[in-house]
């Protein structure tokens, strides 16, 4: 008979008095100090999604191109030709605030595993990050540590960052999100899973050996930070990113044989989570011989073992026979492999250490029938529609380039800089564009990614920032040309147990799902991360979407640069929506207003149109609009360019702050030679367009007289980062 755990010890385990005694009633017994961890970890929400997961089910995952959708360790679509793009973008949010170079490193590492672990070469990473308001004193800090964390194992892994974003808010001053995404290229017929199968087969560790790091991210990583933040960074890993490039080489070269019957990254919760993952999706169980574990460390305990997220490791299912020939692929990768179990018959995990029994635990009620919540939401109440009087009349170019050089739109070049872009020399649109492109090797073929999320329209709105995320991913894809096809989802909020903040993750769930629908662009792979908060200060929503779309022909892709002697077509409806906008926060010091609506009919039209014109010759430049309406996107299209534009006065009845800053959605700037026939193809599509500007000189000249000069532009956009980080003032740039 195990002897009743103290309160207190569950307490440490995360696990509620509740979740406690459900633990005890599937065991019938009181569970051990082993066994209590292995429950805290399978039944984090990190690890169940208990808060999220009647939510998440309301998502569209299914399509004609997709070959597998949630719940695998990654997502995978068709291509064509037998080829299938694989891709999942996951968070690493806590471990990055306390420690944020290797935090940063080990999510990179982590989600490469989860795409070649479905048997893909990854071809590319992005990323997208939050950080504090500049003049925090932690954000310079926590900067700098995750953009050299990144580029530090991307680069060295060579796998290309190709794209992502970085925003900055006082909400994420004491937690910041680092979410990675990767897409990875596979065989359609080679596909691996994490279905356990064969009674019998060997249970097979191979990577790097098992050490005391990471004990317990998975549970740091389901609760809210307090001021002890610093004590928890024993849990977080330590990477290195020239083991995970072997363990790619070796892994790849095993699954082109006929070795592997099922194959799981060891990630949050290690080897607790791949083995029980595995097990339950082929309905049998395993015996793991706890002693076998290579160990880098000595009097390691099978609590250790279970719970360790020691990184650059993997977990294997072979067919019986096979070992040899899998242990000498890893030894001519200088990687560590044994034979560390086998499966059984009677879906229970039993663990032995030197021949004793130390834990034993059913595996579908863990890993499987975790408890799931229905927590209490509250609708967010409608913002109230802004007044006349709280949008000040600027003078736009001095409102423009105050935008261009904030810190939300200055130049990112000072980040992508330090990642390897160009790696694997198949990286075709750069940082910096709408959306990234990379070539599929030997084709003609190219994938576009992106990701996307604008948390102050969720937070003002859930429902319609959801929308807006999926949209604006969809709107970067079709705007270099690229037909638009899945979505991977990362999902990052406060604390569920809070009715607002559930409210927020419901709202958005569902506009996601709305618009994934509309837009036929479903959601295969995903992570959410929950309890962002830090003294019971939470995050703003931040519902980060990475879309994955194909080009047929890369010789048909547009850029964002445009060229002398062109012609500006707008298309898309401009209303002058300045609620939420950057103009708003960053010229008038509000956060304030509802966001823009989405239409997402509209959304899909127009994003349609603008393919075709683009796969016809008709768009020889082409940008969303987003953050900082027209003039913004004009602005970043010139300084491509290096060619000046002259924007046109406004529809009648809208004002100069609408009409250049107006954050209106569906919209594209374009830049063509046959501005009439691009508005007579419009008109027939039913979407809106009129001309609104040309290119020439080296200025930008703005409806109402003001100029600026493309020198004098590019200077304050290109220089607010680097000096911040040189140790400059941070703060809001604002003329207000």
């Amino acid at each position: 008979m195990t002897d009743e755990l103290s309160p207190g010890i569950v307490a440490q385990h995360g696990l509620s008095a509740e979740e406690y005694a459900l633990a005890k009633g599937i065991m019938g017994r009181a569970p051990n100090l082993l066994e209590l961890g292995i429950f805290s970890v399978m039944w984090s929400e990190h690890c169940s999604y208990k808060s999220s997961k009647r939510w998440l089910k309301t998502l569209p995952t299914g399509g004609p191109r997709v070959i597998q959708g949630p719940g695998e360790n990654a997502g995978a679509i068709d291509i064509g030709d037998g080829q299938a793009a694989i891709f999942k973008i996951e968070s690493h949010n806590h471990p990055s605030f306390i420690e944020p170079y290797q935090g940063a490193a080990t999510g990179v590492g982590g989600i490469l595993r989860d795409v070649f672990t479905m048997g893909a070469r990854p071809i590319a990473n992005l990323n997208a990050l939050r950080f504090g308001a500049p003049e925090h004193e932690k954000t310079r800090h926590l900067l700098a540590g995750a953009v050299q964390g990144i580029g530090g194992y991307g680069n060295c892994v060579g796998v290309p960052t190709v794209g992502g974003e970085v925003n900055f808010h006082p909400s994420y001053n004491g937690n910041i999100l680092v979410n990675a995404m990767t897409v990875g290229l596979a065989r359609t017929d080679r596909i691996f899973y994490a279905k356990a199968a064969g009674i019998g087969n060997p249970v097979v560790y191979v990577g790097s050996k098992t050490g005391r790091d990471g004990i317990h991210g998975a549970t740091m990583a389901s609760a809210q930070f307090g001021e002890d933040a610093e004590a928890q960074r024993p849990t977080v890993q330590v990477g290195d990113p020239f083991v995970e490039k072997l363990l790619i080489e070796a892994c790849l070269e095993l699954m082109a044989t006929d070795a592997i019957e099922a194959i799981q990254d060891m990630g949050a919760a290690g080897l607790t989570s791949s083995s029980f993952e595995m097990a339950s999706k082929g309905g049998c169980g395993v015996e793991l011989w706890l002693d076998r574990v290579p160990m880098r460390e000595t009097g390691m305990t099978p609590y250790e073992l279970m719970l360790s997220e020691s990184q650059e490791r993997m977990l294997m299912i072979l067919h019986p026979g096979r070992e040899e020939a899998a242990r000498d692929i890893f030894a001519k990768w200088d990687l560590d492999f044994a034979v560390i179990g086998k499966l059984t018959e009677g879906g229970r995990m039993k663990l032995v250490w030197h021949g004793e029994t130390v834990g034993e635990l059913p595996i579908d009620p863990l890993a499987a029938a975790a408890p799931e919540y229905d927590r209490p939401w509250t609708e967010t109440p409608p913002a109230p529609a802004l007044s006349a009087g709280q949008i000040a009349e600027l003078d736009p170019a001095e409102a423009l380039t105050a935008l261009m050089g904030s810190p939300d739109l200055c130049s990112r070049r000072w980040i992508w800089e330090q990642y390897d872009h160009m790696v694997m020399a198949d990286t075709l649109q750069r940082p910096g564009g709408d959306a990234a492109v990379v070539r599929v090797h030997g084709s003609r073929k190219a994938l576009a990614m992106a990701v996307d999320c604008t948390p102050r329209y969720v937070k003002a709105d859930p429902l319609q920032g959801g929308r807006q995320a999926v949209a604006e991913s969809y709107r970067n894809l079709c705007a270099v040309g690229a037909e638009p096809i899945a979505i991977t989802d990362n999902l990052n909020f406060g604390n569920p147990e809070r009715p607002e903040i559930m409210g927020q993750l419901v709202g958005a769930i569902e506009g996601i799902g709305e618009a994934a629908e509309a837009l036929a662009y479903p959601v295969v792979s995903g992570n959410v991360s929950l309890y962002n908060e830090t003294n019971g200060k939470a995050i703003l929503p931040t519902p980060i979407i990475g879309g994955v779309g194909l080009l047929a022909d890369h010789a048909r892709m547009a850029r964002i640069a445009v060229g002398p002697g062109q012609s500006l077509v707008l298309l898309g409806t401009t209303a002058g929506h300045l609620g939420q906008s950057l103009y708003l926060r960053e010229c008038c010091g509000l956060e304030a207003g509802p966001p823009p609506p989405v239409d997402l009919a509209a959304e899909r039209r127009n994003g349609g149109l603008v393919r075709n014109l683009i796969e016809e010759g008709l768009i020889l430049a082409c940008h969303d609009l987003a953050d900082g309406g027209l003039a913004v996107a004009a602005a970043e299209m010139a300084l491509a360019g290096k060619t000046g534009i002259t924007l046109d006065s406004p529809d009648r009845g809208l004002s100069l702050a609408a009409w250049l800053f107006g954050e209106d959605q569906g919209r594209y700037l374009v830049a063509c030679n046959r501005p009439q026939r691009l508005i007579e193809r419009a008109s027939a599509a039913g979407v809106a367009a009129r001309q609104v500007g040309r290119t020439g000189g080296t200025a930008l000249i703005l409806p109402g007289g003001g100029t600026i000069s493309l020198e004098s532009l590019s200077e304050r956009h290109e220089g607010w980062l680097p000096g911040y980080m040189d140790g400059g003032p941070g703060g809001r740039t604002g003329t207000s």
